[in-house]
């Protein structure tokens, strides 16, 4: 097991270049299935998940190469349907096989995934929605069995909650199900509208993306195609958090779409950061002074997460970590997960001022000045927060399972040294 080895003290400042979105490439990798032809991936971040879900695939006889950040992958080998239960149990975009295998190839055999221990994730989604397509799912031996049923076909789908995966696990069936298919309730986070763009460039045919309301008249089959990975927001919101809480000044470059700025900015906002776009880059100023906005009437200011546009859950634990830095109080609502606050044990070993009212709200009161410990990372985007923690603590911080933060981040030390931060991995 790895481990970080930070001096905190200095500030974070100078271009952060952000590589291509982690939750949009896992689905584009599977996506890979629906076609006997070379699909061709750019912008495709170094980090564990993604070298887990290529490990996958070539298990089942995908053809996979990579040069760089492009990775090319061709299912024509298909040599198999049945996943590698080890594997599954590494990435947790495993389950994005679901739709694409039996959808592409007539059946296949998935194990129960992997992932981040947040809370939990519930699978029903995915199943309920591909058995109104016509994929039937038996349980059998601690194994999911998916076949193509001859009623594969479009149909309207009612998702009972706007799950991200369960979207994507559907929008690839639905590609080739005979038909018009309409999901309703379907979740439009950026990394869905990405995986949308992907398929149409594949020959779908798909409208109302980035609505809750997403319509798909299935082709008989999809072609390759040659797709540039939209850049990864969590990654920049790191990023920001990381300079705005040592006082750095930051320039990022290949932003998101503005949508995708507004919803950062109201989180990043409400703790008082400010920012500036100047002909495509992102201008953070150094040294701001960070105050919590707090209600009318004085009342203290609630951040919560939610389905898009609402903040986004990945966002919330490097929010709760630069709240420290800030003047004021404020209650972070965390919605969606019951587990993911759980890491706020180790801030109050380092000294941070916070109640943990219970599993979903935390109230922090800033700001404080954080001590050096020895702590771990209980997941990543907890473990990236942990990190941002250790930059701005007096002393030395160890963070222990390091691994768990390259599932998500490329040469996170690396990249943070380049930027002033006094980091280093140890074995």
């Amino acid at each position: 097991m790895a481990r970080f080895i930070i001096r905190g003290g200095n500030k974070i400042g100078g271009v952060f270049n952000p590589l291509g979105n982690k939750n949009a490439v896992l689905p584009m990798l599977a996506a890979c299935v629906l076609t006997d032809q070379p699909l061709i991936l750019q912008n495709v971040p170094k980090i564990l998940d993604v070298e887990n879900m290529l490990r996958l695939l070539s298990d089942l006889g995908v053809a996979v190469s990579r040069r760089g950040h492009t990775v090319e992958l061709c299912a024509k080998g298909l040599k198999k349907t049945s996943l590698d239960p080890d594997l599954c149990l590494r990435v947790r975009g495993s389950i994005l096989l679901a739709g694409p295998l039996p959808a592409r190839h007539g059946d296949g055999i998935l194990f129960s995934p992997g992932g981040d221990v947040i809370g939990r994730r519930r699978l029903d989604t995915h199943f309920e929605g591909l058995g109104q397509l016509g994929i039937g799912m038996k349980w059998k031996d601690g194994a999911f069995h998916l076949r193509r049923l001859r009623r594969f076909r479009g149909a309207e789908i009612l998702l009972d909650e706007a799950s991200v995966t369960a979207t994507e696990n559907l929008l690839m069936a639905a590609t080739l199900a005979p038909g018009r298919t309409v999901i309703l309730n379907a979740a439009c986070e950026p990394h869905v509208q990405d995986l949308g763009a992907l398929l149409i460039r594949m020959g779908a045919r798909i409208s109302g993306l980035g609505t809750n309301r997403i319509e798909i008249e299935g082709v008989k089959s999809l072609a390759g195609a040659k797709h540039r990975v939209g850049p990864d927001y969590i990654e920049i919101g790191s990023m920001i958090a990381a300079a705005a809480a040592t006082g750095g000044a930051l320039k990022v470059t290949d932003l998101p779409d503005s949508t995708t700025l507004k919803v950062m900015q109201r989180a990043f906002g409400r703790l008082g950061v400010k920012w500036q776009i100047e002909k495509g880059v992102l201008k953070l100023p150094a040294r701001q002074e960070l105050h919590i906005h707090k209600d009318l009437g004085g009342a203290i200011p609630k951040m919560e997460d939610g389905i898009w546009p609402a903040i986004p859950s990945d966002l919330m634990s490097v929010a709760l970590v630069l709240a420290t830095r800030a003047h004021g109080e404020i209650l972070f609502f965390e919605k969606l997960f019951e587990s993911r606050m759980y890491f706020v044990d180790r801030l109050l070993e380092m000294g941070a001022t916070l109640v943990q009212c219970d599993p979903h709200r935390v109230v922090v009161s800033g700001p404080v000045q954080l001590r050096s410990q020895r702590i771990s990372s209980p997941d990543i985007r907890a473990g990236m927060a942990l990190i941002i923690a250790a930059l701005c603590a007096k002393g030395t911080t160890v963070i222990d399972l390091a691994e768990m933060i390259d599932r998500g981040y490329e040469r996170i030390d690396a990249r943070l040294r380049a930027l002033g931060a006094d980091i280093v991995r140890k074995a």
